[in-house]
């Protein structure tokens, strides 16, 4: 291929990122695909290198993304896309590239007025399809409002939840069928996380799986196998709002608890959002809770079967479980990228940011770098720095439940080592077609007696 895209002509692709920039909800999903259409397996290296671009969705359904943020690692690890479908950015590649983006909020902004912590981030969004949150805010307000949810995430909460965890990891591992093929993700890893999302909010566990069903909504807002339209998807999300809204107001009446919504109704930084703020703030939890851990654990089974002298290692000594853990973390890396907006005019290696421009720090990417991560293009179970990658970012908004899912993702694996010989991959895992969660929506599994 001599371009990437062949879908449509530069003059209509130019309209339809300008519909979706300026905030018009309605733009076709199928319409966008079809304008930036690719081969999702066309080789990067075959074309002009100002052609290439790893945000388009369908490289990372189709898990051929890797080659593009190769190519832009070796040649120009701080790279400027003229055109991609969430409009122009630079693409940050490299681990201390990435560290630097990310501890300098002064230099680079995550304010959702300026288009916010992801890719096709809408500036200066004020209808009721904006979703302020606190990672998309600055200091002070985010300082005030992350404040607010920490005290869930401390070492000794987190020590008090563990029996918890551990009761449903192994309720949930004793009722998988054996000798038949099952989705992984739908059975274990979706069920496991619902339940300790349900838990954090305090809602009922029979509405645990709503919570996952609207993560899943915001990354599937445009894919249009999923919604005709984002606005579409925002109906669903609306149905979130509601929900929520009832329990805010209802926790504002009683005494504070323990629990997330407690927490925001109490809080003065929290107490009186406005419903899209809510909406934002309760989504940005909801998506944190459950992405992260819910893709480490189909994502280490799945790397367990791919690496099999990893997976023996594990089999011959399981003590080596607390390392593997950060090693599938760095090895998925759950969110792909994150976006930032320039401030000022500035300089990153050498080239020259201007104010307003976006920035994608790829996080997928620091973490197979050869310069930062010894070895980094290998999954090995007993690294001597496994905590050394980009998975959880740096700096003030560096993911506040690390820990919490970091010991959930220990758990399940001490819980499957007790109880089966192995968990042996039997289909094609179906990826997510997004460039921001880097996602598992299948992994056809079969445990053996």
């Amino acid at each position: 291929m001599s371009q990437q895209y062949v879908g449509s002509s530069d003059e209509e692709r130019k309209a339809l990122v300008a519909r979706s920039r300026s905030g018009d909800m309605t733009v076709s999903n199928k319409e966008m695909m079809e304008a930036f259409a690719i081969d999702p397996n066309y080789d990067p290296y075959s074309i002009p290198l100002d052609s290439v671009d790893p945000s388009h969705p369908s490289l990372f359904l189709h898990g051929t993304h890797w080659a593009h943020l190769e190519r832009l690692r070796k040649e120009d690890p701080i790279h400027y896309h003229e055109e991609s479908m969430f409009g122009p950015y630079w693409s940050i590649t490299k681990y201390d590239d990435i560290r630097y983006v990310d501890s300098h909020h002064e230099l680079f902004s995550s304010q959702q007025e300026k288009g916010g912590i992801a890719l096709g981030g809408v500036p200066d969004r004020e209808d009721e399809y904006s979703l302020p949150m606190f990672i998309q805010e600055d200091p002070p307000k985010h300082d005030l409002q992350r404040k607010v949810v920490a005290p869930m995430f401390t070492p000794r909460n987190l020590v008090d939840l563990q029996p918890l965890i551990r009761e449903r990891a192994g309720a949930i591992l004793d009722d998988l069928p054996r000798n038949e093929e099952f989705n992984w993700v739908q059975h274990v890893s979706v069920e496991l996380t619902g339940q300790m999302l349900a838990t954090l909010f305090d809602v009922p566990q029979e509405d645990r799986l709503k919570l996952t069903d609207w993560s899943d909504t915001i990354q599937n807002l445009g894919d249009p196998d999923i919604f005709e339209t984002p606005e579409e998807g925002f109906k669903k999300l609306f149905e979130c709002l509601a929900y929520f809204q009832a329990y805010y107001e209802e926790r504002k009446t009683q005494p504070p608890k323990f629990d997330l919504i407690s927490m925001l109704a109490h809080n003065e930084s929290t107490r009186d959002m406005g419903p899209q703020e809510l909406l934002g703030n309760v989504m940005l939890l909801i998506v944190g809770g459950n992405d992260t851990t819910r893709n480490s654990i189909s994502g280490g089974v799945l790397a367990l079967n791919e690496n099999p002298d990893q997976y023996e290692k594990l089999l011959q000594n399981p003590d080596l479980i607390p390392k593997m853990v950060p090693e599938i973390i760095r090895w998925q890396t759950p969110v792909a990228h994150m976006a930032r907006t320039a401030t000022r005019d500035c300089e990153l290696g050498g080239k020259p940011i201007k104010e307003n421009d976006r920035v994608c720090m790829w996080y997928i990417s620091g973490n197979r770098d050869e310069d930062a991560i010894e070895n980094a293009s290998q999954f090995i179970i007993d690294r001597d720095h496994p905590r050394q990658h980009t998975a959880f970012g740096f700096g003030i908004h560096r993911c506040v439940g690390n820990r919490l899912a970091e010991m959930q993702l220990r758990i399940v694996w001490e819980e499957i080592m007790k109880r089966f010989p192995k968990v042996e991959v039997t289909g094609e895992p179906v990826g997510l077609a997004s460039s921001f969660i880097h996602g598992i929506r299948e992994l056809p599994v079969t445990i053996r007696d």
